[in-house]
């Protein structure tokens, strides 16, 4: 009966059929890469949302097959609207993403607004988003005005656990790790399959893993697959915690090159980042930059901001072979040139 179950749950989030496009947007008018991308919904797929170039036929005829990438979210929930701009971007490179998470058209902006008013980095004095918004840190009044109400339904939360006779459980996390491997299982197939959208259009030798927060925890629980050639973690690290089954044993199963993507000491993943760079083994290549953007990266600025930049970067040289790109992880004054304000620090190569 398990066993029955487990399977209606894939197929229920992994199609079982051929790739059929239902819904479909274009996103910051595709992008900024030689290819222009678009988001899609698919009916065989519902559980995940997709990021590809437009005719994506036409491209694969000219450019040859795509690298692929699934990508696993912030606080591991089952939406990737939050990494939208960045994950467009990338598409517009020659890239197909599989991100968990059902199709939205969700608008971005606004739901970064409130995340950047919180969680303003102190170490920017504004930020323009991708709509040309200023957004400016919280005043001092703002601030207190915050803290007294956080303290009040802290009060009246502790008042309801005493009256309540009975604990609520913590409701479940809506998404795992494996869904990585399925939706990559979905597109292996897709690939396999004559008359599927992606029929002979995905290059399978270079696939990457890739997520932000919790959601690089999830990438540490798939890295030990063999298909998976790079990770990259985007304001995430494990340290001494456990998060979606993973830990830090899961860094002895690394087998391809990593690239952390951290918002300095301001971001809360900051600490864990540095522990993990620490215990990546040494036959293992690392690399971890640093800016000052804090936990929410620069993904609400246009394009995904400088973190699209880095990451098309680190994807162009790992999966593409592209060795002029390793100058953004591997010269130092290159960094310095691109980006004044940002450290790294490498290992292993």
């Amino acid at each position: 009966m398990k066993q029955l179950f487990t399977a209606m749950m894939i197929a229920a989030s992994v199609g079982l059929t051929n790739a059929q496009t239902t819904q479909r947007q274009i996103v910051e008018e595709g992008g900024t890469g030689p290819f222009k991308s678009e988001v899609v919904g698919d009916a065989s797929c519902p559980g995940f949302t997709v990021y590809r170039p437009q005719n994506l036929k036409e491209v694969v005829a000219k450019q040859g097959v795509l690298p692929v990438i699934v990508y696993a979210n912030g606080a591991c929930f089952n939406n990737n609207v939050e990494m939208r701009l960045l994950l467009n971007e990338v598409a517009s490179y020659g890239y197909v993403l599989a991100a968990i998470g059902p199709y939205d058209e969700a608008d971005v902006m606004a739901q970064w607004r409130g995340v950047l008013k919180s969680a303003f980095p102190e170490t920017k004095g504004e930020v323009i988003m991708a709509n040309g918004e200023q957004i400016l840190p919280l005043t001092a009044e703002e601030r207190q005005a915050r803290e007294e109400q956080q303290a009040k339904q802290r009060e009246e939360a502790a008042k309801n656990a005493k009256k309540s006779k009975k604990q609520q459980a913590a409701p479940p996390f809506r998404t795992y790790p494996k869904m990585l491997l399925e939706v990559l299982d979905w597109l292996t197939d897709q690939n396999a399959t004559q008359g599927s959208e992606y029929y002979h259009c995905l290059d399978l030798n270079h696939v990457a893993a890739m997520g932000q927060s919790c959601g690089g925890a999830q990438v540490l629980g798939v890295s030990h697959d063999p298909r998976i050639k790079t990770c990259v973690m985007l304001n995430t690290g494990i340290g001494d915690m456990e998060m979606m089954g993973s830990t830090k044993e899961n860094l002895k199963n690394l087998h391809q090159p990593m690239f952390y993507m951290i918002g300095g000491p301001g971001d809360i993943a900051y600490t864990n980042a540095q522990k993990d760079y620490e215990r990546i083994a040494d036959n293992i290549p690392v690399v971890m930059l640093n800016s000052k953007d804090g936990h929410s990266g620069t993904y609400y600025e246009k394009h995904g901001g400088n973190y699209a930049k880095a990451v098309v970067k680190w994807l162009d040289w790992q999966l593409k072979g592209k060795a002029g790109q390793s100058a953004l992880f591997l010269d130092d004054e290159y960094l310095k040139m691109k980006f004044p304000d940002w450290q790294g620090v490498r290992k292993n190569f």
